[in-house]
């Protein structure tokens, strides 16, 4: 049986899998190569963990990957917002050297060169069987103009994925159907699908036009009051395709299933999984069985299904033995955000609970908030129950995998660095230096952060997020002043100047 049938295969036993986690058996790989499986959270925050500090939520299963290997308090991805972070960690170049690589619509064509060396080519090249499963937000096709009703290239499975099953942008964007593969899953082709993110396409209300519609209102002024689905309103328009449109408490065990059934079919052999997961991106709809289970809204109920599902891959991995030869990296493509589009209680039911932890600023902030993240992991060779304070960013996955599977980094990969000492817990030197990237950029080095100067808005009140930008040089010491209250660049002018000429040395360079 191919890949291309794992989710028909998994469609009447999802909740024995799900819920109980049976596995056929149990192999043991054929080679000590190790499997490597990427958790990608989608705005989790720095403070949302409990082994990061967290009071009033627990996070037990991310706590018991903490221990079982390395906890990062100085990990980062490079951007405070999601394409940006994802295609960085597809690639290993800074997305700000790219045009185009901001926050995509849903209909957005492919931004990762299928020409180019990518992550998941990385393990390819050693022999990996290779997955995605969750959200992609990288674009699909060659252009925006595209027949969803057709197979649509270039995507996933044309940049290293040998299996995809995704949503292709965000879960607050149209169109909202599963992709296995190049195709929508379960469309019904007297129901044609149509996009579109410039004028309403067909009559399906919106939630601009009918809020009585709703069973999640949307926030002023963000845009979530287009089509609506499953009582939610989107941003963007659609139509048709009403048989395979997805019910968004069933998302997140969706994939679970899938994932599972992907480490299942290739127990023994070594693979590669990206395995990205919607939580607690807006908007917040978890399965009913997470829902009011925190203190915090949805928001916090989402972070809970998040650390449960987790634990269901953690349970997987032991239950087939391969536990051993597996590497777990979790992380979150940037930080949080509180209110990000709709009203769902996490505003008025978070008082107290710090997201970003002691950080300033949160997701779209040049602050630390917005890309310093829960970084972890586990797996064989890894040091357990470590904490590092090692500067480390997702950038460096490309090169770092190549590095453990003995291939030389490639050329155009420059951003990344091979740093697996410090991945494994072994050394406490990381990277060197970091660019970080929002509506400016700002450069980490030793313990000082320099913030390029910017004619942005400093605070988003729609968010309630201090943006960082300021048309001052800022330079912050983030050993003594992790939370960037004290701008030191007047008494500091020769750091400022020296992390100045590393940015400008850094943007003149050109990807061969």
């Amino acid at each position: 049986m191919t890949q291309n049938s794992i989710f028909q295969r998994r469609l009447f036993p999802i909740w024995i899998l799900v819920f109980f986690n049976i596995s056929i058996g149990s192999a043991q790989q054929k080679t000590n190569t190790p499997n490597v499986i990427i958790i990608y959270a989608d705005d989790l925050g720095y403070g949302d963990v409990s082994s990061y500090g967290a009071k009033k939520i627990q996070t037990p299963n991310l706590d018991r990957l903490a221990k079982s290997g390395t906890r990062f308090t100085n990990a980062h991805s490079t951007s405070a917002t999601c394409t940006p972070s994802r295609f960085a960690l597809m690639t290993g170049r800074y997305p700000w050297r790219q045009q185009g690589t901001g926050v995509l619509p849903g209909d957005a064509k492919l931004i990762v060169p299928t020409d180019k060396p990518t992550l998941p080519k990385i393990f390819k090249q050693a022999g990996y069987r290779t997955a995605v499963v969750g959200k992609w937000h990288l674009g699909l096709g060659t252009q925006v103009e595209k027949n969803w009703n057709e197979p649509i290239k270039p995507g996933p499975n044309d940049v290293g994925f040998d299996y995809s099953f995704i949503f292709p942008a965000t879960a607050d964007r149209v169109p909202t159907v599963f992709m296995e593969n190049h195709r929508v899953v379960g469309l019904d082709p007297n129901d044609p699908i149509q996009v579109n993110y410039q004028k309403q396409v067909g009559n399906d209300p919106t939630g601009k036009e009918h809020p009585e519609l709703l069973k999640m209102q949307s926030s002023p002024g963000q845009g979530h009051n287009n089509t609506i689905v499953n009582g939610i309103g989107r941003i963007g328009y659609m139509t048709g395709g009403t048989k395979a449109r997805w019910v968004d408490e069933e998302v997140s065990t969706t994939f679970l299933s899938v994932a599972q059934q992907f480490i299942e079919d290739n127990k023994t052999q070594p693979f590669f999984l990206f395995f990205a997961l919607t939580e607690p991106h807006v908007p917040r709809m978890p399965a009913t069985f997470f829902k009011g289970k925190s203190d915090l809204g949805y928001r916090g109920d989402a972070i809970l299904q998040l650390d449960w599902t987790v634990g269901k891959i953690m349970d997987q991995l032991e239950l087939l033995g391969i536990a051993d030869k597996s590497i777990i990296i979790f992380s979150s493509d940037n930080g949080p955000v509180i209110d990000d589009g709709y009203q769902d209680e996490a505003v008025a039911r978070g008082e107290g609970h710090r997201a970003a932890g002691p950080l300033r600023g949160g997701k779209y902030s040049i602050f630390e908030g917005g890309t310093r993240v829960p970084f972890i992991v586990s797996g064989p060779g890894v040091n357990r129950n470590h904490v590092s304070d090692a500067l480390v960013c997702q950038i460096d996955l490309l090169a770092s995998m190549s590095q453990l599977l003995g291939q030389s980094v490639p050329k155009e990969a420059i951003d990344s660095k091979p740093i697996v000492p410090a991945l494994l817990g072994k050394h406490e030197k990381g990277r060197d230096y970091l660019i970080e990237h929002a509506g400016t950029l700002a450069v980490v080095k030793d313990h000082w952060k320099y913030i390029a100067p910017s004619n942005g808005r400093a605070y988003d009140a729609s968010t309630d997020t201090e943006l960082g930008n300021n048309q001052q040089p800022q330079l912050y010491n983030l050993k003594e002043d992790i939370g960037e209250k004290v701008n030191l660049a007047d008494k500091h002018p020769k750091i400022v100047k020296e992390l100045q000429d590393l940015l400008e040395q850094e943007k003149s360079k050109v990807t061969p």
